[in-house]
């Protein structure tokens, strides 16, 4: 598709969301789990560790712990259903209810270890809390004869959808320990089994339709680049290595959904390439508009990555691209709101999910 053709889709995936066609004929429901790619403020309203502009600059106009300048493809997605944004499970002055789901992804999120904050495990106990306590609370209203209408009840979480979208950091914390492109790769099947323990731990409390992401060209990200110590590159100039691990994790995963599809007979169960989405933004990046795909927006240090550790994204010292710049990368880690709403528009389009659903199948009768 030429670059004409992409613009096309982009825009009319954002005149679908102004209009809020997002073809639901129930209201949605949609619990996330994750790590900063889908975090809406989990890490600012659970630990309270400051998240300062230029973050949300573009859609927001203020900060709200989401490490973009703009909406992310989590935020995308629910607005495509014409959804509200998901509000962060720990944010207890949201003056939420709850009444589209919860996010329960957290920034810096892994599978392993167990029992750390904010691991995979850690979100799931969550969520059995928030549903129990939920559940607690429609009983207690019919008990006492007022509405229940803005909990959401047993057949709200069977029928909502769970998306999961985690794996990054324990492939990147793994490398950033030093340990070899060998020992790396070997605990890829630990990781994906603690995925795996996710779905059927939420299969048996009821819930049957699944959304999961798996990860992306991690040597491709400038954070990654600036701070490797090895080189080994590719001709996008990104690390084969890195990229080689996220591939095996993503191997891994299809077959792991795959077997998932098929012992879990009454579940629907979406596998989405994001790493071919994004590998495919870096690769045409001018052809989709952007310049500088392995370029930070927010910064410091100039080409080639502009990324310094000592000078991240909202602290002291840091440039920022002006607005309206057609950048991949928002800090290093993060994508822009132009690059989410590309990746968001390819993904409604089915063509890199597994089996080929409309994003928009669990809010149907």
């Amino acid at each position: 598709m030429g670059c004409g053709g992409v613009q096309v889709l982009i825009l009319v995936f954002l005149w679908n969301v102004s209009l809020g066609l997002g073809g639901c004929d129930k209201a949605p429901l949609v619990f996330v789990f994750g790590d900063s790619n889908s975090d809406t403020g989990g890490l600012a309203s659970g630990l309270g560790f400051p998240i300062n502009l230029p973050n949300g600059r573009t859609f927001f106009r203020r900060s709200t712990g989401r490490l973009s300048d703009g909406r992310l493809v989590i935020d995308l997605l629910c607005q495509s259903l014409n959804a509200s944004l998901l509000v962060p499970y720990m944010d207890a002055l949201s003056g939420s209810s709850f009444t589209n789901g919860a996010n329960f992804a957290v920034v810096g999120s892994s599978t392993l270890p167990k029992y750390v904050p904010f691991s995979l495990n850690i979100q799931l106990m969550q969520f059995q809390h928030f549903k129990a306590r939920s559940l607690e609370l429609v009983t207690a209203a019919l008990q006492i004869y007022i509405g229940a209408r803005n909990l959401i009840n047993d057949e709200g979480f069977r029928s909502a959808l769970y998306l999961i979208d985690i794996g990054q950091n324990d492939l990147a914390d793994s490398f950033a320990k030093n340990q070899s492109y060998a020992q790396v790769t070997r605990k890829i099947p630990a990781f994906i089994t603690e995925i795996e323990t996710a779905v059927r731990s939420l299969y048996n409390q009821g819930a049957r339709k699944f959304w999961v992401h798996n990860t992306g060209p991690l040597g491709c990200l400038p954070k990654i680049l600036a701070l490797a110590k090895k080189k080994d590159l590719d001709s996008l100039g990104c690390l084969s290595s890195y990229n080689s691990a996220a591939r095996l994790f993503n191997e891994a995963l299809l077959h792991s959904s795959q077997k998932l599809r098929t012992e879990l007979k009454d579940a629907t169960l979406v596998y989405v390439d994001i790493y071919a989405i994004k590998h495919d933004l870096i690769t045409n990046a001018v052809k989709y508009g952007f310049s500088n795909p392995l370029m930070v927006c927010c910064g410091y240090g100039g080409p080639p990555y502009n990324f310094d550790v000592r000078v991240t994204c909202g602290q002291p010292g840091y440039q920022v691209c002006n607005e309206g710049s057609r950048y991949v990368s928002w800090d290093g880690i993060h994508h822009t709101e132009a690059a989410n709403t590309l990746i968001a528009s390819r993904i409604l389009s089915m063509a890199y999910s597994t089996p080929r659903t409309p994003f928009d199948f669990f809010c149907h009768h």
